[in-house]
């Protein structure tokens, strides 16, 4: 359910924690799923589920992870957060709706251990327009929504996700960003000021526009940090990497679910039916 007070703390901030979005069953059976995949190595395919690589160091990616069972299919419109994305992608009412206001265009796992973490990105001073964050005319019409998922504990050390609030309507970059950007070493958001550390349960979400600078801090804590990224945008644009869902993923999805994830059905041409250009 969307509320005023999310609505207005997401307009503030540029994201939202969604407590308990999933059941503690949910998260066992998220988590069975991935562990019968692994081990993996970069570059291995799991089905139709790929590890690309990487920098070792943030850890490893499970692409297009909606492929790998119903468990995962089920986020694909997971209540907990579906009516709240719709609202802050946008759409309803204009030509952006006519195929339905969302589409999935990256979906991952990524596992990441002790050492590892990810830098400093995005923020509305770049001016992307994939990822923006836009309010006009009465309406929210953003570019790309995350939905982060955690599938373990993620506490103090344990390499949690951080933000910089507000930072979805900055004007200017932030002005030590050259210091927590990636350099070739394990560049992390530790000791940026204004940055704060997004502590959740398993089982927990963070819904944020991605026009919001981000990164996460440095995993100290043994194990592995254990989460799941959805990301939302309207209907017409595509992948971010060059994936595309298989056959069968399209076969077993409801309706609803087949149209998030494909929402353009391709037209095709019967040569049967064209008429003889006159010569």
């Amino acid at each position: 359910m969307l509320t005023d007070l999310d609505i207005y703390l997401f307009d503030l901030r540029g994201y939202l924690i969604l407590e308990n979005a999933l059941s503690g069953d949910e998260v066992t059976a998220l988590n069975g799923c991935v562990d019968q995949m692994l081990p993996l190595s970069p570059g291995d395919w799991y089905g139709y589920v790929h590890a690309p690589g990487k920098k070792v160091e943030q850890g490893l990616d499970l692409q297009q992870i909606y492929e790998a069972g119903e468990p995962f299919e089920r986020l694909i419109d997971h209540p907990s957060w579906l009516d709240k994305v719709k609202y802050f992608v946008g759409g309803e009412g204009t030509f952006d709706y006519h195929h339905g206001p969302l589409f999935i265009d990256e979906n991952f796992v990524n596992l990441r251990g002790p050492g590892g973490a990810i830098p400093l990105h995005s923020g509305a001073h770049e001016g992307v327009k994939r990822t923006q964050f836009r309010y006009n005319v009465g309406r929210f019409m953003c570019g790309q929504i995350n939905i982060l998922i955690a599938l373990t504990d993620i506490g103090p050390g344990d390499g949690a996700t951080m933000v910089i609030p507000g930072s979805h309507k900055s004007n200017f970059p932030h002005p030590d960003i050259a210091k927590y950007r990636d350099k070739g070493g394990v560049a992390s958001l530790d000791n940026l000021v204004g940055a704060i550390e997004v502590h959740m349960k398993a089982g927990d979400a963070i819904l944020f526009v991605d026009a919001l600078s981000h990164g996460s801090a440095r995993r100290v804590n043994p194990g592995d940090r254990r989460i799941i990224v959805y990301r939302y945008g309207p209907s017409w644009g595509n992948f971010r990497l060059g994936y595309q869902p298989s056959a069968e993923l399209l076969a077993r999805l409801t309706p609803e679910r087949r149209k998030i994830v494909q929402p353009q059905n391709l037209i095709p041409r019967d040569p049967e039916k064209q008429r003889k250009q006159s010569v």
